[in-house]
């Protein structure tokens, strides 16, 4: 899913997106910039990531064999670092083989849950560990990203086209190329797509 060969980050695509609008190839530029914003804007409401995408995370060390991932969910685990001091370095940074952890729930359980690193016991014979380095892929691949997730990212973005042609609010500016300014092009959160994304905010306890 592209525009002049630069990929789209969007929660939709831009086919299924211009079919539902009924739009052609003339508004791309304008589709291209109303569905990437309304999904970093979702992104932003949520206080994480959606798409998939490669993490890099670092983690403290405290004993405690249970470490949370922020991210989620988790589709694989790439590699992970044991480290001797706190700056993420490659150097002197031992690789930790998987037979040492796996992940709770399973990598590759797709509903909306937190993962946890679980380290296996035989981990703490490993002396002087500071943090972990864990480099693993998470959220959601554009052909499983979930219904609701979808109709949220159309709704938000064809809110905001119909808003930039003056069916609801009169604009003006111009996007790069199309006659927009992004920075008056107001992302705000209709209630119904709030309600759709509510159940995918991360909650801080």
């Amino acid at each position: 899913m592209t525009i002049e060969n630069k990929p789209i980050y969007s929660l939709i695509t831009l086919e299924k997106f211009k079919a539902l609008m009924g739009v052609d190839d003339r508004d791309d530029v304008l589709v291209h910039f109303c569905i990437e914003a309304s999904t970093l804007a979702i992104e932003q409401y949520c206080k994480r990531s959606l798409l998939r995408k490669k993490h890099f995370e670092k983690i403290k060390f405290t004993g405690d064999l249970l470490l949370p991932l922020r991210e989620f969910p988790v589709s694989k685990i790439l590699a992970v670092y044991q480290m001797k001091n706190e700056k993420l370095r490659m150097i002197n940074d031992k690789l930790i083989e998987s037979e040492f952890y796996c992940t709770i729930p399973d990598c590759g359980y797709s509903n909306d849950f937190p993962f946890d690193l679980s380290l296996f016991p035989e981990i703490k014979k490993f002396r002087g560990i500071k943090y972990f380095k864990v480099i693993y892929w998470a959220g959601y691949p554009i052909e499983k990203v979930p219904a609701d997730l979808v109709s949220a990212c159309y709704e938000l973005a064809a809110w905001n086209m119909n808003r930039y042609r003056g069916r609801r609010i009169g604009m003006s500016g111009n996007i790069r190329g199309a006659g927009i300014q992004g920075e008056h092009f107001e992302m705000q959160m209709p209630e119904n797509v709030r309600q759709l994304v509510e159940p995918y905010k991360r909650r801080v306890i």
